[in-house]
């Protein structure tokens, strides 16, 4: 069987265009500039429009372009250098972190959040009684948005089954942020005995693209992080990211950080 060359593999135009736009956004656009349409891209960069969209949409997901609802494609700004995650326990609403709480509401879970808070327990912390967690039980959805320098950067959906926190009444905060912060503040009393967490690329849904001004459909990490006490799931966050302005980077340790890094002109 033969090898191909790479050296003899032509390099996509649509590649090639992404290096020209590139350098056409650092001479000719400043940040926060509109770009002018696909028409007169196309046209000024003499390919088809098909092309263009491959080009523009590697630019996006390398954070030079940002797509906003309402306004069209425009420059990104330098990406901030805030680290997002951490390698530390703790739970959600500890310490001062740039998440803050929206709204939080109680009902019961759906198919794929029974799935997350039933999936059993960590080692060593409760893995059988995770699996013991039923549809008729309810769940507080706690919403909270990342903000980092005034930038919505992350939307998170903090699932917290009502039994994990029964100290929690509707008198004392019954809706809001007010609420939000009474489920974490309940939350916070409990003793953490370890969590785990994954993470995917995703599509942004039509809730978090709203939050992250983004459109639907925009590539996001997901990352999804589940909470374990001696008795099983406490609880389950499911965080989206932009991930035009992410990074993932792995440490001595193998653990994950996803981070904001400024961008660094090449």
């Amino acid at each position: 069987m033969g090898t191909t060359q790479l050296e003899t593999v032509p390099e996509p135009k649509y590649w090639h265009l992404k290096t020209v736009l590139s350098e056409a956004l650092d001479q000719d656009f400043a940040v926060g500039e509109v770009l002018p349409n696909e028409r007169e891209l196309a046209a000024r960069f003499g390919v088809a429009r098909a092309t263009l969209r491959q080009a523009l949409e590697q630019l996006e997901l390398e954070g030079r372009l940002q797509r906003r609802r309402g306004v069209g494609t425009t420059v990104a700004p330098p990406r901030v250098g805030v680290a997002v995650g951490s390698t530390q326990q703790g739970w959600p609403g500890e310490g001062v972190d740039g998440w803050e709480p929206v709204d939080a509401g109680e009902g019961l879970p759906s198919a794929a959040v029974l799935k997350l808070l039933g999936a059993g327990g960590a080692a060593g912390a409760g893995a059988d009684a995770g699996s013991a967690f039923a549809a008729d039980q309810p769940v507080h959805t706690v919403r909270r948005t990342r903000v980092t320098q005034g930038q919505v950067v992350a939307a998170e959906l903090l699932y917290v089954p009502a039994a994990s926190v029964p100290g929690l009444t509707a008198i004392e905060a019954p809706s809001g942020p007010a609420r939000a912060r009474a489920v974490l503040r309940e939350l916070q009393r409990l003793v953490l005995e370890g969590q785990d967490r994954s993470v995917e690329l995703g599509s942004a849904r039509a809730d978090d693209a709203k939050e992250l001004d983004r459109l639907p459909g925009a590539p996001v990490l997901v990352v999804t992080t589940r909470y374990f006490t001696a008795a099983g799931t406490a609880a389950v966050s499911v965080a989206t990211y932009r991930a035009d302005t992410c990074r993932l980077t792995f440490g001595d340790s193998g653990d994950v950080e996803i981070t904001h890094e400024p961008r660094v002109a090449s």
